[in-house]
């Protein structure tokens, strides 16, 4: 008689795993496919164990264990959010009425399309940050590395239990197709364009963390508020671990720029790469970057498809519970400024109902001038003048109604020769990213770090900076 498989030690899980054969199946026809992508694709240092936090419930009063892990037996789980009694559909035509445990046949197409997605997002930045583990600059950064590595694994997870549960065949074969599609692949490249981009140090997995993940957190945010409810609390506990992929790039960013200022005022001189440290400079390029290519993830600022999905009740705004309007959005009207080929900028007054990505954008973009405004404060209490700034959400846009114009990051519109002219100014160089990638020397010595940045100011669950974070073969 073959052994009973114990789904809830295997895939914890609060989806009665145990008891849906059907689910069951899927999903054991999927691991297999999901731990050879993750052999493949996954973190390519080998280690011996892992200070890792692993999600065990959605309870307040405890939802993950902390413990040294092998990393590929991490347990990847299925949670979602506890449901909320007599929850209530909060916008568009079906604002009021109860929120669908099933997928209604009319909106599957849409909501199986957002749900795919969201979830060829998870992979592709474990992907994109595969080699970083060799150069990581200590050990407490490294397992912040396969902390984030494991939650995107997760979080796949969390998009593929839904299209197994609720989409059938056709959500089957779109699960195998989030693993056959990988980042920068010639042939089958991630949907989204941030996603096929190369992460290769790690100025620019701070500044990933910081703001791709950020725009992780407003996408998430947006579906949280979706009307079929079990894509509702999937993403609302997706939300819970995103916040310490978050916390690794805003106080990786505040790092750099603590050990850069540090250089700077010790040496007198802003240039600072003779002596180790990252140029204030070549951190403005970075940021100029890894904020425009994630601006380009929230699409056309004019889109029809959101505000289908808003009518519809599948994807709402952030926060859209606190708004204080009809949540319907049919008389109410926004400015939207376009670029004009003379070079200069002109309003235009809308349907607020068809710029939904244009204030989710907006909401973004406060959230990251946030973190500028910390990285300042670091440089002003060092008192260093020089100053980062967001640029304008029209540079460097490959994406929406800014596409194709030649936007200075002041806002100026300039012709395509003056903009590539000062291109070195506004975006990191090939000089810029070789130097960056010259001071990546991997630090695994217990409690030391790269010269490059700052040791945090305090560890993991406790423990602190010296603490053996990774057990290394």
């Amino acid at each position: 008689m073959p052994e009973k498989i114990d789904y809830d030690a295997k895939i914890p899980n609060n989806v009665q795993l145990a008891d849906d054969r059907r689910l069951q199946r899927a999903l054991e026809g999927w691991q297999p496919k999901f731990m050879n992508w993750w052999g493949e694709m996954g973190p390519t240092l080998e280690t011996e164990g892992v200070y890792l936090r692993t999600a065990v419930s959605v309870g307040r009063d405890g939802w993950a264990h902390f413990d040294h892990v092998n990393v590929p037996d991490y347990r990847w789980g299925i949670f979602l959010a506890e449901r909320e009694p007599d929850r209530r559909i909060a916008f568009g035509e079906h604002a009021g009425e109860p929120v669908w445990q099933q997928v209604p046949g009319e909106y599957r197409a849409d909501l199986q399309r957002l749900i795919v997605i969201q979830g060829d997002t998870e992979p592709a930045s474990v992907e994109q940050q595969r080699l970083l583990g060799l150069t990581a600059p200590s050990l407490y950064d490294l397992r912040n590395l396969f902390q984030v590595n494991v939650e995107e694994g997760r979080h796949l997870w969390a998009m593929v239990y839904l299209l197994h549960a609720y989409f059938g065949r056709e959500g089957r074969d779109e699960a195998e197709g989030l693993l056959l599609r990988n980042s920068g692949s010639p042939d089958a490249p991630r949907i989204l364009g941030a996603f096929n981009e190369e992460t290769a140090d790690w100025l620019a997995f701070y500044m990933f963390t910081y703001f791709t993940d950020r725009d992780g957190k407003y996408q998430l945010g947006t579906l949280k508020e979706s009307s079929f409810d079990p894509l509702s609390r999937t993403c609302e506990f997706m939300l819970k671990e995103e916040a310490h992929h978050m916390m690794v790039g805003t106080t990786g960013v505040d790092r750099v720029v603590q050990r850069s200022a540090e250089l700077i005022r010790e040496h007198d001189t802003y240039d600072i790469a003779s002596h180790g440290g990252i140029p204030l400079d070549v951190i403005q390029r970075y940021l100029n970057f890894h904020y425009t290519v994630s601006l380009d993830l929230f699409g056309s600022e004019t889109s029809t498809n959101a505000a289908n999905y808003y009518t519809a009740g599948l994807k709402g705004r952030w926060q859209e519970t606190r708004r204080k309007d009809d949540h319907k959005l049919t008389e109410d009207s926004r400015v939207l400024e376009r670029p004009r080929d003379d070079g200069t900028w002109t309003s235009e007054e809308m349907q607020a109902i068809l710029l939904l990505n244009l204030d989710l954008r907006g909401e973004y973009t406060a959230d990251c001038q946030t973190g500028v405004n910390r990285w300042n404060k670091i440089l002003a209490d060092a008192g260093i003048d020089f100053r980062f700034a967001l640029p304008h959400p029209g540079f460097n846009r490959e994406v929406g109604i800014n596409s194709g114009h030649h936007v200075t990051p002041d806002g100026s519109i300039v012709d395509e020769a003056t903009w590539e002219a000062a291109r070195h100014k506004w975006l990191p160089t090939a000089e810029d990213l070789t130097f960056v990638r010259s001071l990546m020397h991997p630090v695994y010595e217990r409690g030391k770090i790269a010269s490059w940045v700052a040791p945090p100011r305090q560890g993991i669950n406790g423990k602190p900076f010296d603490y053996e974070y990774v057990y290394l073969t």
